[in-house]
């Protein structure tokens, strides 16, 4: 101020942007964990998702935007219920994500855009989004992530009748969470065995 930097000044939006990007989306991502534990919504998780997609989008960030437009589809998704609501947001998160060559950002949209395809009964296009999830994170070496991936392939092998392939991706699912640790997945691999032994 004192030096007549007005340089700084001009600058200071996008400095200050780029800080309140990641900290709006971390704390959208804060309630959406709140919400997975007590199935409650929590007013401001949509805005703040929001507001970091539009300061990544101002800030250029393709990154940071294709996570944010993720995390908007899924409060949709998941928290509102409201699956179609997602899908554009799930499509140009995937479509971003691709462009900066982010797999990891690319597993999720295409994981959940492959939900949507499901609840909607188109199930061979469920099939393939799900399964290039799947590959992605093995590319990428998120084997937490491809176990989850694969329970979701068995819940769809199950819905469609084919129970075979559905206990084959959950013993798939059951090593690879073995081998790194995943404690929670390893627990959703068992669930799915009951729930899917139940419906036989």
């Amino acid at each position: 101020m004192f030096r007549g930097d007005t340089g700084a000044l001009e600058r200071s939006d996008d400095v200050l942007d780029a800080v309140e990007a990641p900290l709006a989306l971390a704390r959208g991502k804060v309630l959406h964990l709140r919400f997975l534990g007590d199935r409650v919504e929590r007013p401001g998780e949509l805005e703040l998702f929001e507001r970091a997609a539009e300061l990544y989008r101002r800030l250029g960030d393709g990154p940071g935007e294709a996570d944010a437009l993720f995390w908007i589809g899924c409060c949709h998704q998941v928290v509102k219920g409201d699956g179609p609501a997602g899908v554009p947001y799930f499509e140009r998160s995937y479509a971003l994500a691709r462009d900066a060559g982010d797999r990891r950002t690319m597993s999720y949209a295409v994981r959940h855009l492959g939900f949507a395809d499901k609840d909607a009964g188109r199930f061979e296009r469920a099939r393939e989004r799900l399964t290039e999830s799947v590959a992605l994170r093995r590319e990428i070496g998120f084997p937490a992530g491809e176990a989850a991936g694969l329970v979701a392939l068995g819940y769809l092998a199950a819905e469609t009748g084919d129970r075979a392939t559905a206990f084959g991706h959950l013993d798939e699912a059951g090593r690879v969470a073995g081998s790194c640790g995943a404690k929670t997945v390893t627990e959703w691999v068992q669930e799915a065995r009951r729930l899917i032994g139940e419906r036989g």
